[in-house]
């Protein structure tokens, strides 16, 4: 790249890094970006680039198929029922295990070495929730065991470490309100449910798809930009389907509570996070008001 053009994409960023001094933004990190050390390191990096930018990060990260292999290795079969890992006593120590003491230290420990500030935070000591049933495919309700929702949030960890200048990195699992033991919490709704208490500027997650696609099997067909109303109509016509209609109602749900704008990017691609927030044109779909 010339000299110039460099100088451009500085320029470019400019009004950006403006608007966005100050500003909390609460990214989740899940799917299979998660799977490949390097794009999860690059990603940590872009993160040190928000906090050196001025701009207050939250990562809530998932577990997927790292709690699968450590299931399966335990003899324990992994099983959905509609997106939402069947969880039993047994399971639950195991997907803790997974999250508290491998994943959420990892992430931790690139955005330190990349020189940010980084905290782990145990999602108990974020989240409460409360059980819910599972529904099978013919319309019965499930057990899912030990699965929650979040119905609130406590902040005080969070906030030391904003007060800090320190980036809080949270884990999917939630404190039951009847016993204090661990729930298992699918990662976009623990994100939604945080984003919408702090009514964060953006909420963007960063997964494996390009982002919402008009033909959900040609990249081509990616929608840039789409407002609450129109991803309702979008969901009634099945123009949004399957495994992003949950994505998508907990985005609307998030700017129905105060949350500026939602963004799903492909977090495969080198840099998604930056070239989403920072460029004119962004890579992946946001979702407006």
């Amino acid at each position: 790249m010339h000299p110039i053009d460099k100088a451009n994409v500085l320029i470019e960023a400019l009004p950006y890094l403006q608007a966005f001094r100050g500003k909390t933004f609460l990214i989740k990190l899940g799917g299979s970006a998660m799977e490949n050390p390097d794009l999860v390191a690059r990603v940590m990096r872009d993160i040190v680039f928000l906090e050196v930018a001025g701009i207050n990060p939250i990562v809530v990260h998932g577990g997927g198929k790292a709690i699968s292999a450590a299931m399966e290795a335990a003899g324990l079969e992994a099983k959905f029922v509609g997106g939402f890992r069947v969880t039993t006593d047994a399971a639950i120590d195991i997907v803790a295990r997974v999250l508290s003491e491998e994943i959420n230290p990892g992430l931790v420990r690139m955005i330190r070495e990349y020189g940010g500030k980084a905290v782990g935070i145990p999602g108990i000591d974020v989240f409460f929730g409360e059980k819910i049933k599972g529904t099978s495919t013919d319309g019965q309700p499930v057990d899912l065991g030990r699965v929650g929702e979040v119905v609130g949030c406590q902040l005080t960890h969070m906030d030391a470490a904003h007060r800090a200048g320190i980036v809080p990195v949270i884990s999917p699992l939630a404190a039951e309100l009847a016993t204090g033991r661990p729930l298992n919490i699918n990662a976009d709704l623990a994100a939604a449910a945080l984003a919408k208490e702090l009514r964060v500027a953006k909420l963007v997650y960063l997964s494996d798809v390009p982002g919402l696609l008009a033909n959900p099997k040609d990249p081509a067909t990616l929608i840039k930009s789409v407002t609450r109303q129109a991803a309702d109509v979008m969901i009634a016509n099945g123009t949004i389907s399957g495994g992003m209609i949950p994505k998508i109602r907990s985005a609307v749900d998030a700017l129905n509570a105060g949350v500026r704008k939602v963004h799903f990017v492909d977090g495969r691609m080198p840099h998604a996070l930056l070239l989403e927030i920072f460029t004119d044109g962004g890579i992946g779909t946001e979702v407006v008001r």
